[in-house]
């Protein structure tokens, strides 16, 4: 008998591959015997938000399949950068190419943020980088409500355990999902947000800039607006 969150998970699943226009479908994990499958479950609320370091979160998270987006992944994407970052970046999803590399923004996107950063004089080094997904969504589409609500321990504990000065969401759907806002994304721009105690300021997504040249100056402004706001809490 299949018990009802195994039911939910299968039925996302058969949903995104049939999105992926896949006509052979196979289950990407036993829905038999619930108990011992909770038990063995690799994402455990309370050990990610006991996890002391990003390395051990990593291992407690990186198995996880508790969205059906686990089991089309190609990798893990759970972030880079320095573990003590002031400033903190986080987008939407993964790509095809941060899904491929296992690393976040670095396609035709994550290259511009690369010259946005060394305009402002920093390193991918010095930052750190995430998305609200740790999973490539079929299609590129955007996350789910329920996806982003289980992927949220994970990246809330990342920000927990760097201690940013400053989190920079990058684009309306990052945003969106950690302000729990239906704000328009010029709205969001206008203005300083707390986050759990956290600056949190709200900028276009590079991926917008390369679709539309003319977001690149406000974009700009919106990296100075954080330079300067950093430097009054240094």
């Amino acid at each position: 008998m299949i018990d009802r969150n195994s039911e939910s998970r299968l039925l996302r699943y058969l949903e995104q591959r049939i999105e992926l226009g896949e006509k052979v479908l196979f289950l990407p994990f036993d829905i038999g015997m619930p108990e011992e499958r909770l038990k063995n479950e690799p994402e455990c609320p309370d050990r990610i938000e006991n996890s002391g370091t990003l390395d051990e979160l990593y291992r407690i998270s990186k198995e996880c399949h508790n969205c059906a987006l686990g089991a089309g992944r190609a990798n893990y994407v759970f972030g880079v950068g320095n573990p003590r970052a002031e400033i903190l970046f986080v987008g939407e999803a993964p790509g095809a190419e941060e899904d491929r590399l296992g690393e976040p923004f670095v396609g035709r996107a994550g290259q511009l943020l690369n010259r946005i950063l060394a305009a402002m004089k920093l390193k991918r080094e010095d930052v750190y980088i995430t998305n609200i997904l740790k999973c490539r969504p079929p299609g590129n589409r955007d996350p789910l409500p329920e996806e982003a609500e289980t992927c949220e321990p994970i990246l809330f504990q990342q920000i927990r355990l760097i201690q940013p000065k400053i989190v920079c969401c990058l684009g309306r759907i990052a945003a969106q999902r950690l302000l729990q806002t239906n704000m328009s994304l010029g709205k969001m721009r206008d203005r300083w947000f707390d986050y759990h105690g956290t600056a949190l300021l709200v900028t276009y997504h590079p991926a917008a800039l390369l679709r539309n040249p003319e977001f690149k100056r406000p974009m700009w402004d919106d990296m100075q607006k954080l330079l300067k706001k950093l430097a009054e809490m240094s």
